[in-house]
């Protein structure tokens, strides 16, 4: 396996005095980064519940060889393990990309209040571009959502200079969101 290859963006620095959207979504895209950096696919989310972060996650996938290791999934983990409990009631998940299948399932299996990305995703995302679960008539749950615009640029640049390295070095890229 070759070193990753090194990551041209830089992490940014949000003010602590404005937790809004581009706060949380800053931390998620610092995330993203640290992820590029272990040559992960460059992902990130957070968890803000009552206007602190309660989880800060990204893709672990090829590092724990698991399918499974989202950065929302273990966002969501760690998160339910601080607050002792499985429902994420209030809470708000803030990712770099639009949630796949498992994760969008596992964001109502949750009850977070809502989801804010940042780019979407045609292919795979479940949140509103390759379907949308939200829109399932028979789901106990639904989220509120927050699609695209919050960073979106910065975090479709990441993953796009991402996948474009690693199709330079004719590498599999894993997740086709780019």
């Amino acid at each position: 396996m070759s070193a990753p290859p090194p990551c041209p963006f830089e992490k940014r620095f949000p003010s602590q005095l404005a937790r809004d959207d581009t706060f949380y979504m800053s931390l998620a895209f610092n995330q993203a980064i640290d992820a590029w950096r272990l040559d992960e696919v460059p992902i990130g989310a957070v968890i803000e519940l009552g206007g602190e972060v309660v989880a800060a996650a990204h893709n672990t996938v090829e590092e724990a060889r698991d399918p499974t290791a989202h950065a929302e999934m273990l966002a969501i983990t760690q998160a339910a393990a601080k607050l002792g409990d499985w429902r994420l009631e209030g809470a708000t998940v803030y990712v770099t990309k639009e949630p796949c299948p498992m994760c969008s399932g596992a964001m109502l299996m949750s009850r977070v209040k809502r989801v804010c990305y940042a780019v979407r995703d045609p292919k795979m995302g479940c949140l509103g571009g390759a379907t949308n679960l939200n829109d399932l008539p028979r789901v106990n749950h639904h989220v509120e959502l927050t699609a695209g615009g919050v960073l979106e640029d910065e975090c479709r640049a990441l993953l796009q200079a991402f996948f474009k390295l690693k199709r330079q070095a004719g590498e599999p890229t894993g997740e086709g969101a780019a």
